[in-house]
């Protein structure tokens, strides 16, 4: 590395005119005898400061030009500290956040990952409006909010929207909307005329808050993901549901998946193939109103059978109470109904 000397300004005006007199002659202006100059004998005045470089003396017209010095050259005791400060910030880019939908969840998810939830102050007004705001920087983090849609959906689905927009406003970097239970997400087709499509209208709302990911659990449908602009987590509670009925130690030849209606038995096939293969059950219904159903027939034997009826949300539980009786009715010595979030027993 080169160097390069700055005379003190302390000293005389002669001294400086008879330094640089001797070192602009015209026998050393030439580029070859200045580096010779340079790299074999300084010229280093009484109290002169050195000053490194990172790169060799650059020459014009036979002058040396320092380079200025910017932010991909800094000194090394500056660069040195930026590092620092970026090691640090980068420890502390995840934050967790909770609404009011179910706080005890989030407190457990975070405890689980080893981080302190993220202090918000969410408030009603006198007129049930929401107010959101953040007790702590988000700038440049990637910020996660835990707040499932469920009852009331419409105020926690409003709640998740301002939580959005409060974090974006914030200079997050990336927001997550953690989404347990996906509200409206039964809304996700035509079935007659003249009716919406809600759970695509909820995606929208989603995205123009402000959301770069969606996080959810067990959707009514694979092709609500396809309603987001932008990119959706789908996991699955499978996992948790088959682990529960392992604790059970259930004799394989005992077991059937039953199908609360048609339209699940791709669900309750797929979940009896994790099942040892077991058999598969339908139960015929018929549903003349939203939240009012009549259960029918039995497709399949459930007789003397442990029988696992998987379905892929509950709402007043009226079906599962209707499709248990007429498994019992049928011979099953015991019933396990199975939703996303929940197992009942009968």
């Amino acid at each position: 590395m080169a160097s390069f000397t700055i005379s003190s300004p302390s000293k005389s005006s002669s001294f400086l005119s008879s330094s640089l007199s001797s070192l602009f002659t015209p026998s050393s202006l030439s580029r070859k005898s200045f580096a010779f100059n340079i790299s074999r004998s300084p010229i280093c005045a009484p109290n002169s400061l050195k000053c490194e470089l990172p790169q060799p003396v650059n020459y014009e017209n036979g002058i040396p030009t320092i380079p200025v010095l910017n932010e991909r050259i800094l000194p090394k005791f500056v660069e040195s500290n930026r590092m620092d400060k970026a090691v640090n910030r980068n420890g502390a880019k995840l934050k967790l956040f909770s609404g009011t939908s179910n706080p005890a969840l989030s407190q457990e998810i975070a405890w689980y990952m080893g981080l302190e939830l993220g202090k918000v102050s969410i408030k009603r007004f006198a007129d049930g409006e929401i107010y959101v705001q953040l007790q702590e920087s988000v700038r440049g983090c990637d910020v996660y909010l835990v707040q499932p849609t469920c009852p009331p959906a419409n105020e926690n689905l409003m709640e998740l929207l301002i939580m959005i927009d409060a974090c974006r406003r914030a200079s997050a970097k990336n927001i997550t909307a953690v989404i347990p239970y996906f509200g409206y997400a039964r809304a996700d087709r035509k079935t007659q005329g003249r009716e919406s499509i809600a759970a695509k209208l909820v995606a929208n709302l989603i995205t123009e808050a402000g959301a770069d990911r969606v996080l959810a659990c067990d959707l009514h449908s694979g092709q609500s993901m396809g309603y987001f602009d932008i990119p959706v987590d789908h996991v699955y509670c499978q996992p948790v549901v088959l682990d529960y009925l392992a604790s059970k130690k259930i004799c394989s030849g005992d077991l059937v998946v039953v199908s609360p209606d048609v339209g699940g038995v791709a669900r309750a096939r797929s979940f009896a193939k994790k099942l040892s293969d077991a058999p598969l059950a339908i139960v015929d219904k018929r549903r003349h109103a939203h939240n009012v159903a009549e259960v029918m027939n039995l497709i399949g034997d459930v007789k003397g059978k442990v029988a696992v009826m998987v379905d892929d949300m509950i709402d007043t539980a009226g079906t599962i109470a209707k499709g248990a009786a007429l498994l019992h009715q049928e011979g099953a010595r015991e019933v396990y109904a199975c939703c996303t979030h929940a197992v009942f027993r009968f």
